[in-house]
């Protein structure tokens, strides 16, 4: 017996260092963002600590959802995917509703909750994961057969068709490319998903020409020169910050770039204001922070016993860390910019709940697989 609970306890360790991980990850974020934010709190609401205020405020009711969620058996949860993705698809319809649904800047991904907003595409990003990693659970033994899953490409369509109408291009690619994830490791057949891509790619680029900002993106991106002061203007300044960082950084809170270099920096961009400040040490605690994230999202999919685990640990962490990449990669330059918000860092509560509830459910499932294998390996 004391073999089986030393043996647990050891194998818990990976469930307490992934709870670590997340907090640490939040604290940075949170710690960036009051830095990064600060200017444009103070000119746009005369409050320096607009932004950060309300992001604590979400920060305490995702961690609230993270504990909640980390503890409650997952077999509980999706019993109510279904229901999840119904409410997702609501939700996104309310965002074309007067009188419901906001709109800015061109775009309607809102709805109005009391005096504050929400974005419903963020709940799709756990909840159509969730649906889909149940679904393809109960038809895991017969993958090979097309009816299997047309259900699920469905419902991922759907999703796709929705969120590209709120002007939201970048996160209905963003949602396809991870259905296709979940998709792939769920085993469907090679010929189905190398059919999946090739429709779905072309198709992709042929909406880029939609809408002229996308347009304007893609050439800036081609040809930084093109357009300095509009289309490029954020990606270039951006790039210059982290160039420019140095090994040491400026320091915290003493960056200059989020004062008027880089437009809404405390958003999207969020990551070239912490670069500016922690500079190469940063860039190299940011990855590896991620990079732990990721070993032991994916190693809970791996060690899974119940497909069903595998295919949810596996998508969130996915969903997490493509957002990562996508963002960096845009802040640097090496991507055309996109709406994709910066997890743990960029202002915005929907990013920042979806992220924790992304979290809680991948630390059950790491919990689950730790107590699975401890007995597995202990004495009875």
């Amino acid at each position: 017996m004391y073999q089986f609970d030393a043996e647990r306890s050891r194998r818990l360790k990976n469930y307490h260092l992934f709870s670590l991980c997340v907090f640490l990850l939040l604290g940075i974020g949170l710690v960036t963002l009051y830095s990064a934010s600060y200017p444009s709190a103070t000119r746009l609401y005369s409050n320096g600590n607009h932004f950060i205020v309300r992001q604590l405020c979400m920060a305490g009711a995702g961690l609230a959802l993270f504990f909640i969620l980390s503890i409650i058996d997952l077999e509980k949860y999706r019993k109510f995917s279904f229901a999840l993705v119904v409410i997702a698809a609501v939700l996104c319809i309310a965002t074309f509703l007067p009188g419901i649904g906001i709109e800015r800047n061109g775009a309607s991904r809102w709805i109005k909750i009391g005096s504050g907003s929400y974005q419903p595409s963020e709940f799709v990003k756990f909840a159509l994961p969730l649906y889909l990693a149940h679904l393809l659970d109960k038809k895991s033994n017969n993958m090979e057969n097309i009816s299997n899953v047309l259900t699920p490409v469905i419902v991922t369509g759907i999703f796709f068709a929705l969120i590209y109408k709120q002007n939201n291009f970048s996160t209905a690619v963003f949602i396809v490319f991870n259905a296709l994830v979940v998709f792939f490791l769920a085993g469907m057949r090679l010929r189905y998903f190398i059919s999946a891509v090739i429709v779905t790619i072309p198709i992709s680029i042929i909406l880029v020409f939609t809408e002229i900002h996308r347009v304007k993106r893609l050439v800036s991106y081609l040809r930084p020169d093109w357009d300095p002061r509009d289309a490029g203007l954020q990606v270039n300044a951006s790039r210059d910050a982290v160039v420019s960082s140095g090994f040491w950084g400026v320091g915290v809170g003493e960056g200059t770039r989020k004062i008027a270099g880089i437009p809404e920096i405390h958003s999207d961009f969020i990551f070239s204001a912490y670069v500016e400040e922690t500079g190469f040490l940063g860039i190299l605690l940011f990855f590896a922070m991620f990079s732990i994230f990721a070993f032991l999202g994916y190693r809970t999919a791996w060690r899974s016993k119940s497909i069903f685990y595998k295919l949810l640990a596996a998508a969130l962490t996915t969903m997490i860390i493509s957002q990562v990449l996508l963002n960096v990669a845009v802040v640097s330059g090496a991507l055309p910019a996109t709406g994709i918000p910066l997890p743990f860092f960029s202002a915005g509560g929907s990013s920042l709940l979806t992220t924790l509830i992304c979290a809680g459910l991948i630390c059950n499932a790491a919990r689950k697989e730790s107590e699975e294998n401890a007995i597995e390996g202990g004495s009875i």
